[in-house]
């Protein structure tokens, strides 16, 4: 959607928990290393807790990646759990099939299990996300599987992340055997004003960005009063106060955008959000009936912005403008018309030559990749495009495709228009359009949720 405009690699306020967007400002970090130390060094069950969207996920996902290798961790996500499923899920963690048995069975074959660990000089974690939500039989059964012990050793260790409900659920006569064995509490406050902007800026350079601030202080002030400083909140609104700058045509993120986000958004303490693609396809939709029932309009993105162009549209395109912008109105642009791929099969040749001796790069590696596609491909032959960008960001999304094991799918077809050079990334190769249109519900979900991909025909056409 604006990952061109504003020279991003990936969206940069996805609500999803993403350990590479880990922000350790405002004791997140202090605490990443408290709950470190906590779990390896001492016994007694830990609990973290937090309003929602205050980054206990995030903090978890950490731990995943942070804790010493003898540690195995055992994540329960689902905490809904009757007493002999959460003992199943934990089984299951250790790689034991007791489907069927008795709880006392089950019991004994964990325990002899954890103590063999224990011998080896390994130990087991459980976290549990969203413990407020856990059923109290289930609360109880943990304590009991955190009683187990060989000697005078713990078997097990228990991490517990919860709303602050989970503190009222422990307060009860009855739940007073697991509280006392809590030892070690955090509590993830929200980000404070003054960090907010960190925070946001953080946030962009982990996607990519590398220019100068593009929120203005009033920006930012609003979004820390709207957000009450929770995390999940200020992705919300500085995500749809991205998507409103692009809509004007703006690389500033103003007071106007982001009240325009916290309209689209109707934040209300109990409302929650899961997906990025509902919270933009929203976004989208409000500011088309704003715009209908005002009548302003802003010419399209010039079309000299690669991400502007689709093969074969010779229609103008429009973008509509906030109710507020003051932009005046820019003669519509037609966006022109990309080569074929028949035609820019020789620059391929001549962009992914490599100096004798010398190992090819990511890009000149899938640029002859796509160069032997396109010369072996038939007259139906397809691939889904992801989007068009520079040189300099796809080098970026070629690392990262590497790391994720796909850049075998990954082809990359050089374009020129008006001038400026620049790349369409395709993903796959398919027998005909049909079976690309099929594939695309099976992407990888990070570019589902990045990119608007379309059907592409290798012929330069769609």
């Amino acid at each position: 959607m604006y990952l061109e405009h504003f020279g991003l690699n990936e969206p940069p306020f996805k609500i999803t928990p993403a350990t590479d967007f880990f922000f350790s400002g405002d004791n997140r970090g202090e605490i990443l290393d408290a709950l470190i130390y906590a779990i390896a060094e001492s016994e007694g069950i830990i609990k973290i807790t937090g309003e929602v969207g205050s980054g206990k996920t995030m903090l978890c996902r950490m731990l995943l990646e942070r804790l010493p290798l003898q540690m195995e961790t055992i994540y329960l996500a689902n905490p809904s759990l009757s007493r002999e499923e959460m003992l199943y899920a934990i089984a299951d963690g250790l790689g034991l099939n007791l489907e069927g048995q008795r709880v006392n069975v089950i019991m004994q074959t964990l325990q002899n299990l954890l103590a063999q660990k224990s011998t080896e000089g390994k130990r087991i974690v459980v976290l549990v996300d969203e413990a407020h939500a856990m059923p109290l039989d289930t609360l109880e059964e943990l304590r009991l599987l955190y009683n187990l012990q060989l000697g005078n050793s713990k078997l097990l260790q228990i991490v517990l992340f919860g709303q602050p409900e989970l503190n009222s659920k422990l307060d009860q006569p009855n739940m007073r055997q697991l509280k006392d064995r809590i030892v070690h509490h955090f509590n993830m406050m929200p980000l404070s004003r003054t960090v907010t902007i960190s925070y946001l800026l953080f946030r962009l350079h982990a996607a990519g960005y590398r220019g100068p601030n593009i929120f203005s202080p009033a920006a930012v002030k609003l979004i820390g009063a709207a957000s009450n400083g929770l995390m999940r909140r200020v992705n919300i609104l500085a995500d749809k106060a991205l998507l409103a700058a692009f809509i004007e045509n703006t690389h500033h993120i103003e007071a106007r955008h982001v009240k325009a986000a916290i309209r689209d958004s109707e934040l209300s303490p109990r409302r929650l959000w899961h997906k990025r693609k509902t919270v933009v396809a929203s976004a989208i939709a409000l500011f088309a009936m704003l715009l209908v029932g005002t009548g302003w309009f802003l010419g399209g993105k010039s079309s000299d912005k690669l991400d502007a162009q689709k093969p074969g549209n010779t229609e103008t395109k429009h973008i509509a403008a906030l109710p507020s912008a003051r932009a005046p109105t820019p003669a519509p642009v037609a966006a022109p018309v990309p080569a074929p791929a028949k035609a820019i099969a020789p620059t391929v040749n001549a962009v992914a030559a490599t100096k004798p001796g010398s190992q090819p790069t990511l890009l000149q590696q899938r640029l002859s990749a796509t160069q032997d596609l396109l010369a072996k491909r038939d007259s139906n032959g397809a691939s889904i495009m992801l989007f068009q960008t520079t040189e300099t960001q796809l080098k970026g999304f070629l690392t990262r495709a590497d790391d994720l094991g796909k850049l075998g799918e990954i082809y990359v077809i050089p374009i020129s228009t008006n001038g400026k050079h620049g790349f369409k990334v395709l993903y796959g190769a398919y027998p005909n359009i049909d079976a690309a249109r099929a594939a695309m519900a099976q992407l990888p979900q990070r570019y589902q949720d990045a990119f608007i991909p379309e059907p592409y025909l290798l012929d330069g056409t769609q």
